[in-house]
């Protein structure tokens, strides 16, 4: 099979569109100096982590809000971890 030039033409901007989006991505998570941007943890309250905790409590066994909070507070302590 014979490539047109019209098809290496386009070839090559499908690369450079693509080695441009991935450039895009590698530097997201990073601030100037080089070192990775910690996100933000909030703090809550002790009466609204109780109340929480008694919410979560409530919710039936296998729940799956109970297994995105587990993934939430790894997150979290991912979060503290890295600004420290």
């Amino acid at each position: 099979m014979k490539f047109s030039a019209e098809c290496w033409r386009r070839r090559r901007a499908v690369l450079a569109i693509a080695a441009s989006l991935l450039t895009g991505c590698a530097t997201a998570g990073f601030d100037g100096g080089g070192g990775a941007v910690c996100p933000p943890v909030v703090e809550y309250s002790r009466e609204m982590q109780v109340r929480a905790a008694e919410e979560l409590a409530r919710l039936p066994d296998g729940s799956a809000v109970v297994e995105m909070m587990a993934d939430y507070a790894v997150l979290r302590e991912q979060g503290r971890g890295c600004q420290s």
